[in-house]
């Protein structure tokens, strides 16, 4: 049987399996990398997370992509699509209500940072209602920003077609603790015309699928030993400040 949720037919799902929500977002990336980029990792990371899983005999699905999320960061460029935290909230509390009628756990795999104040939200809101629901993140070290040597190295690798290398330019390299404040009152096109924050210069389809691979494994090993935090996010015992 697929593991893809969109793929079943209802009478072949498992009883009550662990399904896998990767959630996204549809905003710029850069000159050089496709808008749909956060849910291009989040979906590769949630059907790695199912192979690995699977290899366990457990019971896994993955649902269809949620591929709009909270990204005013970036309304200042064309090709976003937000529809804000308010609204993301919303649909992943009804999202988990609608799931639990016949799953069992769901765990949401993020692939956006503008993403995790509302699904933190909504995940405490469903545990209060006794839900079993937890999120990771698609994270392994210590990455760039935005549509820098990270994400176009994982882009390269899981659509190449896609990246258009020729226009990649190296963007606003500030650390994220000094971005902040820009970025959450006047958003990313004040500190960075290209929409870039990091440095895509010699990435290669061959460290995407390296750091694919890692960021597969961080998952599984959060879903496997860790515990929710506080925001709801599955965590190891010696990484708690990580994630």
């Amino acid at each position: 049987m697929s593991s893809a949720l969109g793929e079943s037919t209802w009478p072949d799902l498992p009883s009550r399996p662990l399904v896998l929500v990767p959630v996204g977002s549809t905003e710029q990336h850069g000159p050089h990398l496709p808008t749909s980029t956060d849910t291009l990792v989040a979906t590769a990371v949630a059907q790695g997370l199912a192979r690995v899983l699977a290899r366990a005999d457990r019971r896994v699905l993955v649902a269809p992509p949620l591929a709009y999320g909270s990204s005013g960061e970036h309304q200042g460029f064309a090709g976003t699509v937000s529809i804000g935290a308010d609204a993301l909230y919303v649909v992943l509390v009804e999202m988990v209500r609608s799931l639990a009628s016949w799953a069992g756990r769901v765990v949401f795999v993020n692939g956006h940072g503008g993403n995790v104040n509302p699904l933190s939200r909504a995940v405490a809101q469903l545990r209060r209602e006794s839900r079993d629901v937890a999120w990771v993140p698609c994270t392994v070290g210590a990455g760039d920003l935005h549509a820098g040597f990270t994400e176009t190295c994982l882009v390269m690798h899981l659509a190449g077609h896609l990246v258009r290398p020729e226009r990649a330019v190296v963007g606003n390299v500030t650390p994220l603790a000094e971005l902040m404040p820009a970025l959450t009152t006047v958003g990313v096109r004040a500190v960075s015309a290209s929409g870039v924050l990091g440095d895509p210069t010699g990435a290669t389809a061959v460290e995407g699928e390296r750091l694919m691979g890692a960021m597969v494994c961080e998952a599984a090993r959060r879903l496997s030993v860790g515990a929710p935090d506080d925001r709801g996010c599955l965590v190891v015992p010696s990484a708690r400040t990580a994630s």
